[in-house]
């Protein structure tokens, strides 16, 4: 009979949730290995065999919030409609946000130092996932526009100029939800939350060449 493996992924998981929580209420400087491995209910040893040190563990956290967000952006669904999976993957942005309240305040709210070769939160695959898909929105509407591909280098920097516009909404209201500074409760969150992105979103994209403009 095979041993039980008493550092698991489990355990790893539990660790990785401590301390995205501490770090989210109380910053970086809080986290200790014994208080996390106290709050875990399991022994510093265990956090160092699975992490190495406090530093790893601290930066381990940022990767694992990451990583989820990556999950549930992936399970937006991709249609034929550009315009439907960009609003599909900005549905999909507040569920992570609210799955993962505590990552989502490490990944873009607490400042956590980067180690060598760390990239800022743009510069994450899960941010190029939104460049793109404003991308086919914008190439669409220029292709019906004008019967004619779109210029890839003007296209690319209004893309990223709208893709930090549109962010900086969702990221906005994501944030006063989840600090439960709006009114009323979740059904009331969410609709607002879409009816903003309904109402903001496309005079934004449209206004995206203005944006990147020099």
């Amino acid at each position: 009979m095979a041993r039980p493996r008493l550092h698991d992924d489990s355990l790893r998981a539990a660790l990785l949730d401590v301390a995205s929580q501490q770090i989210s209420e109380h910053g970086e400087s809080a986290v200790t290995v014994r208080g996390v491995a106290q709050a875990a209910g399991t022994s510093a040893s265990a956090v160092y065999a699975l992490f190495g040190s406090r530093e790893d563990l601290v930066a381990a956290v940022s990767v694992e919030g990451f990583r989820r967000f990556a999950e549930h952006l992936g399970s937006a669904p991709r249609t034929g409609s550009p315009a439907d999976d960009l609003l599909a993957l900005g549905l999909a942005y507040r569920t992570s946000a609210l799955a993962d309240p505590h990552f989502y305040r490490v990944m873009f709210e607490r400042s956590v130092p980067h180690e060598a070769g760390a990239v800022p939160a743009v510069a994450e695959p899960t941010f190029d996932v939104l460049r793109q898909a404003v991308g086919r929105v914008l190439a669409a509407a220029v292709s019906d526009a004008a019967g004619a591909p779109p210029v890839s280098s003007g296209l690319a920097a209004a893309a990223e100029e709208a893709s930090l516009a549109l962010w900086g909404l969702v990221h906005g209201l994501v944030s006063l939800e989840i600090g439960r500074l709006l009114p009323g409760g979740a059904e009331a969150a969410a609709r607002r939350y879409e009816r903003a992105i309904l109402a903001v979103g496309p005079p934004l994209l449209r206004a995206a060449p203005t944006l990147a403009a020099p």
